[in-house]
């Protein structure tokens, strides 16, 4: 069930020459109502600026229309904040370059309703409340200074600084739930009790703001007033997304063969099978197009159909060359999605085929990789799984990410359908329950290098369920002698045990490999013994008083 909400506004000049408030809100439809949900926002120009209004208006109409070209895949926080910070640095841009724009700022107070939650971001001492059960509650706080001769001045605004702090909050929504948004003319004439009456005696949301800003007006207010109501009339039960629900409850099919056909897609082989899922080689009888058909095995749960709805979903938002591409599913009666077709082999099947990668090769193919995780990452989105067997090299030349199985975003919460991960490219602090982060995706791209390069793993091979414990990475050089200094020392980098000590992004393990030999690395020292092994200091305590003890009970016993 989709969110229904109804929406009203009113925006009156008062005694002022013109107004230099702005409100404005965009109701979509659909799945992008789902995905991004409803927007609204109330910008206040600093007042005596001659262009206030200018800056108000430019800064919500850019949000409304910026924050619903964010990709889906960012969560609100992230959206918000990014085009919040965009706006302000080219509102406070024009105010350093031109001399008559000086001073151009505005106040900004934003409310996003989406599924079952509320967001807020605030700038400023315009106002957002929510009115529940006859209760008025504020969910800002005015970012003002106290001044001696005038009533408030703004610490906080839009344009105002080149760094903007901005408050971000967000809650539970619930039916019947009443948000108002309105500038200082109104919250500063009438108080919180009439803005309550005004809210209790008037249902209807345009009627709402229609009252609160002529009672503002009337009450002699000096200021622009501005108000917006919304009201919730609806909130979906279910957290899943309707579209998501609809493809997770479809049926898994049958076991396939080659020779089969789903749908009118020909089933061709079997490519890979896991616990939990099967990879077909497959194509589209009415196009002769060849696809891989990635579905679920007899017996799975609800939990792994969502999750595999979740990954197709995310699948459809990584436009890159970098990836396989999700092809549209004809007629779809059962629970699947299709991928294109590429001919060639994973790294990880070139392994186990003998290939041996000179180090030009390694990196090489660190480069291409490195390049297509960025652009997932571009899209909040982490792998969580890098290894050799999810990086396929085409015959076509091209290197592509696979698997986005147990990928996660961090606008989204959704089930996974294996645990994320595979324990040999897992980074340590994922071992010790850390949440998988862009940081951890460049270790494991690091044990992918390194694996190519020697076929072992820089702190030996970790099996499901074990608890390892790491020290100093081993050199590359023990197993192959002729890896040059400055990749070993890219390795080392890529691999160490401490975050800290790792490549922080991947520009700057892209740069180390893009300059090569030409540039020098700063690797991490080798870890103190005591610091690999805190307990050691006791236990070589506890021998040498057992050896002084010995020592002493024989030179009694020989007196």
């Amino acid at each position: 069930m989709t969110s229904a909400f109804t929406l009203g506004f009113s925006s009156l000049t008062g005694p002022r020459p013109r107004n230099e408030d702005f409100c404005g809100a965009v109701t979509p439809d659909g799945p992008e109502l789902e995905n991004k949900g409803l927007l609204a926002a109330v910008a206040d120009g600093v007042g005596g600026h001659s262009n206030a209004n200018e800056a108000s208006e430019y800064v919500v109409r850019g949000l409304l229309a910026d924050y619903y070209a964010t990709p889906d895949t960012w969560s609100v926080f992230h959206a918000l904040d990014t085009v919040i910070q965009s706006l302000n640095r080219w509102l406070f841009s024009q105010n350093q370059s031109l001399r008559h724009n000086a001073g151009m700022a505005t106040t900004l107070s934003v409310l996003l309703l989406r599924g079952g939650r509320y967001h807020v971001a605030h700038v400023g001492d315009s106002r957002i409340y929510r009115f529940r059960d006859g209760e008025l509650r504020r969910l800002t706080q005015d970012h003002v200074w106290d001044h001696p001769e005038l009533n408030t001045v703004l610490s906080r605004a839009v344009g105002l600084d080149a760094q903007l702090l901005v408050d971000y909050s967000d809650g539970e929504l619930a039916a019947g739930d009443r948000f108002l948004i309105c500038s200082d003319g109104v919250w500063n004439s009438l108080g919180e009790g009439r803005m309550r009456n005004a809210l209790l005696s008037h249902g209807d949301s345009q009627d709402a703001a229609s009252h609160l800003t002529l009672a503002a007006v009337n009450e002699g207010s000096q200021d622009n007033c501005t108000a917006l109501v919304v009201n919730v009339l609806v909130v979906p039960a279910a957290k899943l997304r309707d579209a998501l629900a609809s493809t997770a409850r479809l049926p898994i099919p049958d076991r396939l063969k080659p020779g089969d056909t789903l749908d009118g897609i020909a089933i061709i082989r079997v490519l890979h099978e896991s616990r939990v899922t099967v990879l077909y080689e497959a194509r589209i009888e009415a196009t002769g197009q060849h696809c891989v058909l990635k579905t679920l095995r007899q017996g799975c749960d609800g939990a792994d159909a969502s999750a595999l709805a979740h990954e197709e979903w995310l699948a459809r938002r990584v436009i890159d060359a970098a990836f396989p591409q999700v092809m549209p599913s004809p007629g779809r009666s059962y629970l699947y999605y299709l991928m294109s077709w590429h001919e060639g082999a994973t790294l990880g099947q070139w392994l186990r085929q003998g290939r041996h990668f000179s180090s030009a090769e390694t990196a090489d193919i660190g480069m291409r990789l490195l390049k297509g995780l960025g652009a997932l990452h571009r899209l909040s989105i982490v792998h969580r799984d890098i290894k050799p067997d999810n990086i396929h090299l085409g015959a076509d030349g091209h290197l592509r990410i696979l698997d986005l199985g147990v990928a996660a975003s961090d606008g989204q919460d959704f089930g996974e359908i294996n645990n994320p991960g595979t324990p040999s490219y897992m980074a340590p602090e994922l071992h010790a329950g850390k949440p998988a982060s862009e940081v951890s995706d460049l270790y494991a791209c690091g044990v992918t290098l390194y694996e190519l390069l020697t076929r072992k793993f820089p702190y030996g091979e970790i099996e499901p369920f074990q608890h390892p414990r790491f020290g100093d990475p081993l050199s590359p050089t023990r197993y192959r002698p002729d890896v040059p200094e400055w990749l070993e020392a890219i390795l080392l980098k890529a691999v160490a045990r401490e975050p800290e000590d790792r490549f922080e992004t991947i520009e700057a393990f892209l740069l180390a490999l893009e300059k090569g030999g030409h540039g020098r690395l700063r690797v991490p020292r080798k870890m103190p013994l005591l610091k690999r092994d805190p307990a050691l200091l006791l236990k070589l305590g506890v021998v040498l008083s057992l050896v002084l003890n010995g020592l002493l009970l024989y030179l009694l016993l020989a007196r």
